[in-house]
């Protein structure tokens, strides 16, 4: 029978759904191999990270890294090019956003160096990926080997220009000067308290509009311009993609350049919406759950807004959970998401053929 036959939700919505109900019930055999309540840490979870004003500000505040860097990989898979370089990408493109604010912040205004600062993020991001790119379009190296050999290679990079160009002077942690506060994203509950909106005091800033307009900017692309369509025809069929005339290297590169410029993104968020000065290590792994993301998501915008919120949500209501119940560690939470993205993603066509089989017998009927 042909599997046209089988409702779109059922892919879309219900084999997702049934993955996060499995992983789900693993983590709380998890926890009660460890002499705790799972239902009680359930809803200590939830409580955390949607219970309250502040722990929602916080939830999409970590959605809002994994929006920028699940849309990252989405635009490369659509290509057929698995872009695991994100965490690099985001790194260095926290470093364009750095340098602008670094440059900037003393002399111009907001209104000014935020526009600057999304371009530094993206034209760095972008530069970043550039060169596995190039490898993979015309030389034919693997794009998985080249995009995780630059993740180390910016993590490098980015301690010597640190440590060695851009540590305030006369201090020994491994950061630069705090910018100006023109130099600042505005925080949302400072947006919204004049119109007498109550957000709680988070950190969630402007970035997470900035992250719903790259949704709809992706999804215009991808699915509405020529480009897009180009890019689906190499990812679904290179040979046939070939034939039809399309410059697969030229596509592979935009491909990339966009994934990087995408993930760049994430310095906007984390540099100038929380830190306010540029540091080590603030991509913190977002590059990498972002992949789990996209793949949660089915690589499109809404289904990864979706994604990016739940893993926003374990990441608030797990140190939550691991406040409220100290037996259940922070490395305990880091199973419950590995969980998650092991039953979303290795394992996400553990139930298709049989609920697919199931559909196609119903509609047979």
């Amino acid at each position: 029978m042909s599997e046209a036959k089988v409702p779109a939700w059922v892919n879309i919505a219900l084999i997702p759904f049934l993955n996060i109900l499995l992983a789900f019930i693993v983590s709380g055999l998890v926890i009660l191999a460890i002499g705790e309540n799972p239902i009680e840490a359930a809803g200590y979870l939830v409580y955390g990270a949607f219970g309250y004003d502040e722990g929602i500000g916080y939830t999409l505040y970590y959605a809002t890294n994994l929006i920028f860097t699940g849309l990252a990989v989405s635009v490369a898979f659509k290509g057929g090019l698995f872009n695991i370089g994100g965490e690099g990408q985001a790194y260095i493109g926290g470093l364009g956003v750095g340098l602008v604010c670094l440059a900037f912040d003393h002399t111009m205004p907001l209104y000014i160096i935020a526009p600057l600062a999304i371009i530094g993020a993206a034209v760095f991001g972008a530069a970043w990926a550039y060169i596995p790119a190039y490898l993979q379009a015309r030389r034919g190296s693997h794009i998985v080997i080249t995009t995780i050999m630059f993740n180390f290679i910016a993590s490098s990079l980015m301690v010597y220009l640190i440590v060695n160009w851009l540590k305030e002077d006369g201090r020994m942690a491994p950061n630069s000067r705090t910018f100006e506060e023109s130099a600042w994203l505005p925080y949302l509950h400072e947006l919204l308290s004049p119109l007498g909106i109550d957000i709680g005091d988070s950190p969630l800033n402007l970035a997470f509009i900035i992250a719903l307009i790259c949704c709809v900017f992706v999804w215009g692309l991808i699915w509405h311009t020529r480009w897009g369509y180009q890019l689906r025809t190499l990812g679904t069929n290179p040979t046939a993609a070939r034939y039809a005339g399309i410059d697969t290297a030229k596509v592979t590169i935009w491909a990339m350049l966009i994934s990087g410029g995408l993930a760049g993104f994430v310095g906007i968020n984390e540099i100038m919406g929380v830190n306010h000065n540029l540091l080590l290590n603030f991509t913190a792994g977002y590059g990498f759950a972002g992949i789990a993301v996209s793949l949660m998501g089915r690589n499109h915008p809404i289904g990864i807004v979706l994604a990016a919120i739940l893993f926003g949500a374990l990441y608030q209501g797990g140190a939550e959970l691991a406040f409220e119940i100290p037996t259940i560690t922070p490395e305990i939470v880091v199973v419950i998401q590995g969980l998650v993205i092991l039953f979303s993603g290795a394992l996400e066509h553990m139930f298709k053929d049989r609920i697919e089989g199931f559909f196609i017998r119903r509609a047979v009927a």
